[in-house]
């Protein structure tokens, strides 16, 4: 295939590239983890793998032509995401008594594991899931039992733990094994959903009595003593300083979905927003506390992953991350006490749960046991919906959650995530709208540049108000802020198991990269890194204020600048080359780039990140787009099919750079070159040099143009008159007013 055909197939394909920032667990990925399969591992006593069955599916496990037990992949059932933001993906075996076989960890994108902590101890920590009895686990509410816990993993393991047992168990209650009945709950008789058609609004007295809001409180005294109780000598010795009556933790939670109980404790504008954003099926929860223990945790700053909190609601569990939360100020209910963290989760709608079934949030509360071990408890706060805020309804079909809506595993098809996707489409309709909207805008200010270019304060305007929208609204409302992660995820699922039904998860970031493969045919990489990025957006207005504030502006040499811009180049290349080999640690070291950091956890993350991405913004006061020009590899991976754009838009002079620099020296990139020719690949498309390609008094083709035409305009006597005062001047007086 020549090598034309070839880039712009890439181009066509390019929009499909998803953030790896918040990807959304998908299940049915069976089929494509089987070839990696160790029998010997997962299920000892099998001779075979038979066809797959169910959704999500199962692999039968043989021996003797009979039918032993079942494999399955964990996250096809549970919730299995760490802080990448990626599923950790376990093969499981499960023989007809209900008990765990064996464990095999197939793929994982774990920052933790991937620098640090040794794989192999992780892998140990797995393979000892053999003999563990699901179906115990499954009957006993407390659900306690022992987690060979990894010092500086904690979350990790628990996190791989609990989507192994809890998948463990949806296969057994599936296939009643060990005793276990399956669920029958859907289609057994009438059921309870929440009345949204009641609401009003309450004081904090008023909903804590009748339980609309639960609290956990929990002083230092008696962590003090669970931990005595613990049976660990060294975590008891560390006892929490302070008086036992001090406040350790006083945690409320309230579902908040519920109209009443969502508009008293968020006000009425907060929940009119929270309304606009949740599904038609989904809900949410307030979480509130005070004392000296946060419920946020550590793993919030490190990779916007809440470690301490999980809900819990019968076999499923959801670990909440930043793209769920929302920081609230306070609770606005009357009388509500005065707390120091308030926030607001969405439960994702791709997880089953039942507001009007029990549920309970679980507190991991941990103590130093030495420089890197710790010891760790944890605490139940249980919720159960007052009956006054439900109605009965006659049984529904079951809820269509991603592996309903699958096609059959056994032909191959593509994982099953239809329903998923199009849910979140519909979801985010208003969102895509408005996105549109704005793209339509965009699109109408290159098709119309000339146009807008002639009126330079419309212009100024024009930009700066969609930089703040691309910032601001695409950024850090919308979190669709495009990585070089998804291009290396891309290519990595072209030569793996590409599904187009992946990529359709994520809608503004997929519209984003439709308009991107759209515009780098008509006007390179320009549209995205000029106008779409909001790191990009960032980057350029706060050097708008440097130079408002008249902070020194820096010009690069030409000879340093060209040469110096091939770094970005390099660092697309590295990485590209790395992900070939390992896409897990070509993730971690793209954290060259700035973006999650500054844009999609707003700085809120350990001290390293936060300090790298101020001193790229701090670099960029005194070089304007500074990331941009010499170290972005997104912006690199744009330009290479960038150069083969269809079309030339920005129009130039042949006077331009032989005599004229004008628009050499006011490029905010320096992609014009002294020679005159503007560099695709480094240009911008901030039409700066159109504004003076128009500007009759900063361009001088222009400006001799407007004179000679001024003549041209004089009555005839002053035309006569101008000729004879300028035949009057000396040749070198004459020389200058042309060159002026």
């Amino acid at each position: 295939m020549p090598i034309l055909v070839r880039l712009l197939f890439l181009i066509l394909v390019l929009p499909v590239l998803i953030s790896a920032q918040g990807t959304t667990a998908f299940a049915g990925n069976l089929q494509r983890f089987l070839d990696k399969l160790d029998l010997k591992q997962v299920y000892p006593a099998a001779e075979t793998i038979g066809a797959l069955e169910g959704n999500p599916p199962v692999a039968v496990a043989a021996a003797g032509g009979k039918k032993i037990g079942y494999v399955f992949l964990n996250s096809d059932f549970a919730g299995a995401t760490g802080y990448s933001g990626k599923p950790f993906h376990v093969l499981v075996g499960l023989d007809l008594n209900g008990v765990v076989t064996g464990a095999q960890l197939v793929e994982h994108h774990e920052p933790i594991v991937l620098i640090g902590i040794p794989e192999k101890r992780i892998r140990t920590v797995i393979d000892g899931y053999a003999g563990r009895d699901a179906t115990a686990l499954a009957r006993d509410d407390s659900w306690q039992h022992d987690i060979d816990i990894v010092s500086g993993a904690t979350v990790t393991v628990m996190v791989i733990d609990d989507s192994i047992l809890r998948s463990a168990i949806k296969v057994a209650r599936r296939y009643g094994l060990g005793g276990l009945q399956p669920d029958e709950k859907a289609g057994a008789g009438p059921s309870a959903e929440v009345d949204m058609g009641k609401k009003s609004v309450r004081d904090w007295a008023a909903l804590a009595g009748e339980g609309s809001v639960r609290s956990l409180n929990l002083s230092v005294g008696q962590i003090n003593k669970a931990f005595e109780r613990s049976g660990d000598t060294v975590a008891a010795q560390r006892a929490e300083q302070g008086a036992p009556q001090d406040t350790f933790i006083n945690l409320s939670v309230a579902l908040v979905s519920v109209p009443t109980i969502g508009a008293s404790l968020l006000g009425a504008n907060e929940y009119r927003n929270l309304k606009k954003k949740l599904g038609p099926k989904q809900h949410a929860i307030l979480l509130a506390g005070q004392g000296r223990y946060s419920f946020r945790g550590s793993g919030f700053v490190r990779g916007g992953l809440f470690d301490r909190i999980q809900l819990i609601q019968g076999d499923n569990s959801v670990r909440f991350r930043d793209k769920n939360y929302k920081r609230l100020r306070k609770v606005a209910a009357e009388g509500a006490p005065d707390f120091t963290e308030v926030a607001l989760f969405t439960i994702p709608d791709t997880i089953p749960f039942d507001p009007a079934e029990p549920w309970r949030i679980e507190l991991l509360v941990g103590r130093a046991t030495g420089p890197t071990d710790k010891a760790f408890l944890t605490f139940d706060l249980s919720y159960r919906l007052p009956a006054k805020y439900l109605k009965r309804v006659q049984p529904a079909p079951a809820p269509e959650t991603a592996w309903r809506t699958a096609p059959d595993a056994n032909a191959g098809a593509a994982p099953a995530v239809s329903g998923v996707w199009k849910r979140l489409w519909k979801q985010k309709t208003g969102q895509l709208v408005v996105l549109m909207v704005a793209l339509t805008i965009l699109t109408a200010i290159f098709f119309f540049q000339d146009w807008l270019a002639r009126r330079p304060r419309l212009t100024e305007a024009v930009r700066i108000g969609f930089l703040t929208f691309t910032l601001f609204g695409i950024g850090f409302y919308a979190n669709a802020q495009l990585s070089v992660v998804n291009v290396m995820t891309f290519f990595n699922s072209l030569i793996t198991n590409f599904h187009w039904e992946y990529f359709l998860l994520e809608p503004l970031i997929f519209t984003i990269w439709v308009a991107v493969a759209a515009s780098l045919m008509f006007w390179g990489r320009g549209a995205f890194c000029g106008w779409l990025c909001p790191f990009g957006a960032l980057q350029e207005l706060l050097n708008r204020v440097a130079k408002a504030i008249r902070i020194p502006q820096v010009t690069v040499p030409w000879g340093l600048h060209e040469r110096v811009w091939a770094f970005k180049y390099m660092l697309f290349l590295a990485l590209f080359g790395v992900s070939l080999y390992s896409l897990s640690l070509a993730e971690q070291l793209a954290e060259v780039e700035p973006f999650k950091t500054a844009i999609i956890l707003k700085f809120a993350r350990e001290w390293p990140y936060v300090l790298f991405a101020v001193l790229l913004l701090a670099a960029g006061l005194f070089i304007e787009r500074f990331y941009c020009r010499y170290l972005c590899p997104l912006g690199a991976a744009l330009a290479i099919p960038g150069k083969f754009r269809l079309f030339e838009w920005l129009k130039r002079y042949k006077q331009c750079g032989s005599p004229c620099q004008r628009c050499a020296v006011d490029c905010m990139v320096q992609a014009i070159h002294p020679e005159g020719q503007i560099n695709p690949n480094e240009c911008l498309y901030c039409l700066h040099c159109q504004v003076l390609y128009h500007d009759a008094h900063r361009c001088p083709v222009v400006i001799q143009r407007r004179l000679r035409q001024e003549r041209r305009d004089l009555p005839p006597l002053a035309r006569i008159s101008e000729r004879i005062r300028r035949s009057g001047r000396s040749a070198g007086q004459r020389r200058t007013e042309k060159v002026e």
